[in-house]
């Protein structure tokens, strides 16, 4: 049997517990950052993020014109289709910055009255025995959001951001208070 003794370190989530509890701080002064940048600055905010969709788009175009370059690939046509829209799509994300963002919205809004009808219809026909309201309720104001946010996409989608960094803001900040209980209970343990 071996007599060497070591000390063994503790580790939190297979990351060293020197390191962990900083990399906790580190993630919520991060997410306290991009709060304070989407609450306080939520049309620039959304700007960066339509000229980054609008970069991918161009991006998946020249991709795809390369492949539609490739001799052995069957579907050139439908590649080089492809490569044209989504180059066009990109060029027009990026210099038609508030009908991206309106864009955003109207995706939001559609994908908000969607989740509320499908509650909606779980409620309804929902098995007998289960809570029915919840999925109702649910349902009923996801729909009312979406058609709100689709009716005036553009200024819901800045609303969103700001809730969004507001979101941000406590959750960095609770981040930050974790890494801290973190680090003194480390410190008790040692």
């Amino acid at each position: 049997m071996d007599t060497d003794t070591y000390e063994e370190e503790a580790v939190v989530m297979g990351i060293p517990s020197k390191v962990a509890w900083q990399l906790q701080i580190l993630a919520g002064v991060i997410t306290v950052i991009l709060g304070i940048v989407l609450s306080f600055a939520p049309s620039a905010s959304l700007n960066v993020i339509c000229v980054i969709i609008g970069i991918l788009f161009i991006l998946g175009g020249i991709f795809h014109f390369v492949r539609m370059l490739d001799r052995d690939e069957q579907h050139r046509v439908w590649q080089g289709i492809a490569a044209l829209l989504e180059v066009v799509i990109g060029v027009v994300l990026i210099r038609h910055l508030d009908l991206s963002k309106a864009a955003i919205g109207l995706l939001i809004g559609i994908a908000w009255i969607v989740q509320g009808v499908v509650a909606l219809m779980a409620g309804i026909l929902g098995a007998a025995g289960r809570s029915r309201a919840w999925p109702i309720i649910f349902g009923v104001i996801s729909i009312i959001a979406g058609a709100v946010v689709v009716s005036v996409p553009l200024n819901s989608v800045h609303v969103i951001a700001v809730l969004i960094g507001i979101w941000f803001l406590i959750m960095g900040i609770l981040e930050i208070i974790s890494g801290l209980f973190l680090r003194s209970d480390l410190k008790k343990l040692s």
